[in-house]
């Protein structure tokens, strides 16, 4: 097996093993069988997931019926080649799904999946404010008004606009264009919008669901619906809406 760094992160042991370093240009069905080939030799897989969407991308989930399955897995498939490139291994942060609905009770599977969807909102709403502050931040040698240190105006840097030609440069999809999906996320709400003033709002589309707010942060929430139709109505009606003082909202698709 090849030696890989970074395999290990202090995860507890758990029936979930998490996968990455995968070829990203191979079509998710054909991973899936791959991986489904290699790991179905140590034990019961009741589960695996892999997505194809941009943030996803060279990534799985393989979910077995024990730990003891998923230990043996990771110690002897850890840096196996598939695809040309080395798989690194660790056990997932949190249970599955697939392991909750196994073990415990509808109430708990309901509970867990809210948990781990208010996790993932909770990120979501950190990664905005963090890009939020970065485009108000000056760029270096500048002052907020655009100027350099020296009092002349900043010229815009050489190749500015221009994609990068850097193959390893992240690429990031804008808020704006994010492909639908059944939870929209709301920005710039006013203060003292409530889930039920929210509700009222965004209530009136088929399919909604409910408003969830985020804890400690002001100004955001997330609003999902039965079906990707409902959410693209109730973006395209309410994107730009003015609210309280004539204050402009801001309407997304949620970041999957």
């Amino acid at each position: 097996m090849a030696d890989v760094a970074g395999a290990e992160s202090g995860n507890a042991p758990n029936q979930t093993v998490y996968v990455r370093n995968l070829e990203e240009s191979i079509k998710v069905e054909q991973l899936k069988e791959a991986l489904t080939e290699i790991f179905s030799e140590y034990g019961n897989i009741i589960d695996l997931v892999a997505k194809k969407n941009l943030k996803a991308k060279g990534q799985a989930f393989v979910v077995f019926d024990d730990i003891a399955a998923a230990e043996r897995a990771i110690d002897e498939v850890q840096g196996f080649e598939l695809f040309a490139k080395p798989m690194v291994l660790d056990y997932a942060k949190t249970r599955s799904d697939a392991t909750v609905k196994q073990t415990g009770t509808e109430e708990e599977l309901d509970l867990h999946k809210r948990r781990r969807l208010a996790e993932k909102e909770r990120r979501q709403a950190q990664e905005a404010l963090e890009n939020q502050k970065m485009l108000k931040r000056p760029a270096p040698g500048t002052t907020a008004a655009g100027e350099t240190v020296n009092g002349r105006p900043a010229k815009a840097s050489r190749g500015a606009g221009l994609k990068s030609s850097n193959p390893s440069a992240g690429a990031v999809v804008a808020d704006e264009y994010l492909p639908p999906n059944k939870i929209i996320f709301v920005r710039n709400l006013p203060n003292g919008y409530d889930v039920d003033s929210l509700t009222a709002i965004f209530g009136r589309f088929e399919g909604f669901k409910e408003v969830r707010l985020v804890p400690g942060r002001s100004g955001i929430a997330f609003v999902e619906y039965e079906n990707e139709a409902g959410a693209i109505s109730a973006k395209e009606n309410t994107a730009g809406m003015a609210l309280g003082d004539e204050q402009v909202i801001k309407v997304t698709y949620q970041r999957q």
